[in-house]
């Protein structure tokens, strides 16, 4: 078990490591990062000049090295001012330059329109994110699994028929299509609920439902799946033979050696809807770190992208490892070699 979760972790720090240059990269591939995020006026010598202020005229190696520790870092050992800041001889300022770590320590610089941290920023929007992650999760459990177990239990009739064809509708809709109608229906029609924002608890009723319906839609189809599968074994029969009532045979025996690969699909669902509600959150206007990453966008503010994807990249990675190490506590057939 412990070499499987260091394989597991290492394989995180290396997916990681690739989203960071990912996110290095997101500048570079748009062409010139100076022209790009100098004003569309400014001539060429004030392009050449920011780009040599902003170190882009340097080779992408330095480029990268000082994205992850911080340009005076980079600076201060490339300059060959490498001193030991353990010793009691060396200057506070020059100690301090070499704790400046960049991107290892969360600074992806400040935003070019609020003028203010990016990371700092974007941690402010990332609890809504999780809110809004999180309510859509428990409202596909709540509706799937039930949904599932009885188009299993009732194989063939209409509930089943029912429960297919919803599934298949909720995979099938898009969610910006699936937002803009129930605000219409909800929201301008009926008048029942808000139609963006979040000033009150049932703001979120709406983007939760939205979000969370094609997860509805997976967990459903797979809950039916594994109940199929398990109510044909052979202890689930000898269940039924001693007489245990049928609702017991099903929550008891089936339900609960079929929820394996559930929680599995929960857990990514989660980190699918943590990093992936971008669309959900620009839709209803939810102050979620989707909704921020639209607008720098649409304002060029790349220091907020970069420091959004990372993040989201991060939490992403890490929820997959957690689902990966409880699938091995809770199934205990898994090999760890």
């Amino acid at each position: 078990m412990r070499a499987y979760i260091i394989r597991r972790v290492l394989q995180s720090l290396i997916v990681f490591s690739a989203i960071l240059v990912i996110v290095f990269s997101m500048l570079q591939i748009t062409g010139n990062p100076a022209a790009v995020l100098m004003p569309l006026e400014s001539t060429e010598e004030e392009v050449a000049a920011f780009a040599k202020e902003m170190g882009f005229d340097q080779p992408l190696p330095i480029q990268f090295a000082k994205f992850l520790f911080g340009v005076d870092t980079v600076d201060y050992f490339l300059e060959g001012k490498i001193q030991n800041i353990k010793t009691s001889d060396v200057d506070i300022e020059n100690a301090e330059r070499v704790k400046t770590l960049g991107v290892i320590r969360g600074d992806f610089g400040f935003s070019y329109r609020h003028e203010i941290p990016a990371m700092g920023l974007v941690l402010e929007h990332f609890p809504n994110t999780v809110l809004l992650a999180f309510t859509s999760v428990i409202i596909a459990i709540l509706i799937s699994i039930p949904a599932g177990v009885l188009s299993a239990t009732f194989k063939n009739t209409w509930i089943d028929h029912t429960s297919s064809v919803g599934s298949m509708f909720g995979q099938s809709m898009p969610n910006f299509w699936l937002g803009l109608l129930l605000i219409i229906f909800f929201s301008v029609y009926l008048g029942w609920l808000p139609t963006s924002g979040f000033e009150a608890w049932y703001y979120i009723i709406l983007p939760a439902i939205t979000a969370g319906l094609y997860a509805t839609a997976r967990i459903t189809r797979l809950v039916r799946s594994q109940m199929l599968d398990v109510l044909e074994m052979d202890y689930v029969r000898t269940a039924r033979s001693k007489g245990v009532v049928e609702w017991l045979v099903i929550l008891r025996h089936a339900l609960k050696n079929a929820s394996i690969p559930v929680v599995t699909l929960v857990g990514l669902e989660l980190g699918i809807l943590l990093g992936g509600t971008v669309v959900t959150e620009a839709v209803f206007a939810w102050p979620g770190v989707g909704f921020l990453v639209v607008d720098a966008i649409s304002n060029q503010d790349y220091p907020i992208v970069q420091a959004a994807v990372a993040l989201l990249a991060f939490v992403f990675v890490f929820v997959n490892l957690v689902v990966d190490l409880l699938y091995a506590w809770l199934d205990p057939r898994i090999s760890y070699s």
